[in-house]
């Protein structure tokens, strides 16, 4: 008689021991394959626009969109150094630094926009100070060049006839200018939220002089490296996906929303929601007019600044590689 697994009783159950176990690794490997992630270093700072990345973060919005996000706190002088080094794959910044690192050397493409401010940036000024020509051989605290206090200061100071080589620039991070300034220290200070608000908390340490109501040329957008995008496009797709997803989590329980951005600059929910309302987060429908042709008139105006202040020698061969806006379709 021919031996088989249904006659003999011990191999009937080694059978169904190894069909248990080829179950068992079967749905091992549905689960690891399900729980599978992109995992993407994402460089930036605390800046109240980038907020909604905290939020995609601290959520799980960026895990259920299959990423494994790593949001790194790098300065923005030193931003462009992580991404050509590799330890990050994408950045968050102002236009005119992705302009800036493309002409000086580190690619990034620009998938989708954050915010844009509102008064979130300004030049804070002593009482005396009237216009900006009384700030010629003045001390201004502002961030080292290629970030965006830095340019912003340059664009000020060009919209009125002067240039950076008319002040004394003195290099301090955007909250230790903020801290400098109101503690009595150098003449002006260019900083942004939630930085600005510890001079519009201090009116007697000095004013604001102008902000980015006046002079509306501070716009944020995330970029990856275009090596990495090649071979990522779907997760960069979720990456944009999260981004507005935490934008409808604001809508709808603004108060929560508000409470876990805040804890990742150290404010409560009610002190964040101040200084988030001097910007605007940009939506889709935002993003869709920004990148069908505003982009590309500010990043062309930002150019003459950036050589002027001498951030670039020389202009982007092209700017259109600059940016991809199939992500925000």
């Amino acid at each position: 008689m021919a031996i088989t697994v249904a006659t003999v009783p011990s191999l009937k159950k080694f059978a169904r021991s190894l069909m248990a176990a080829g179950v068992c690794v079967a749905a091992g490997t549905a689960s690891i394959g399900a729980s599978a992630q992109t995992s993407i270093a994402l460089g930036m700072s605390g800046w109240t626009g980038f907020a909604p990345l905290s939020l995609a973060d601290k959520a799980g919005i960026f895990k259920k969109n299959g990423l494994d996000v790593e949001l790194k706190m790098i300065p923005q002088k030193d931003r462009h150094l992580a991404l050509a080094s590799g330890a990050i794959q994408c950045a968050a910044t102002t236009v005119e630094t992705h302009v800036s690192w493309n002409a000086n050397g580190v690619p990034i493409t620009q998938i989708f926009q954050m915010d844009k401010s509102y008064g979130a940036d300004g030049l804070a000024v002593r009482n005396d100070v009237k216009t900006f020509a009384d700030l010629k051989g003045k001390a201004i605290g502002v961030d080292a060049p290629g970030t965006a206090p830095y340019f912003g200061l340059a664009w000020m100071l060009n919209k009125n006839g002067m240039t950076l080589k008319d002040v004394k620039v003195v290099t301090l991070a955007p909250q230790a200018s903020a801290q400098a300034f109101v503690a009595g220290q150098n003449d002006a200070a260019m900083t942004y939220e939630p930085y600005l608000s510890t001079v519009r908390a201090n009116p007697a340490a000095g004013k604001i002089l102008a902000t980015t109501l006046d002079y509306p040329m501070v716009m944020d957008t995330v970029g990856c490296a275009p090596t990495w995008l090649k071979t990522n496009a779907k997760a960069a797709q979720a990456l944009t996906d999260s981004y507005f997803e935490a934008l409808e989590m604001i809508k709808a329980d603004p108060a929560k929303a508000n409470e876990i951005m805040g804890s990742a600059v150290k404010q409560d929910g009610a002190a964040f929601a101040k200084s988030s309302a001097y910007l605007r987060w940009q939506d889709k429908a935002a993003n869709q007019k920004f990148f069908a042709g505003e982009l590309t008139q500010f990043m062309k105006e930002s150019v003459p600044i950036l050589l002027e202040a001498g951030v670039i020698r020389k202009a982007p061969d092209d700017l259109a590689v600059t940016f991809d806006a199939s992500y925000i379709k």
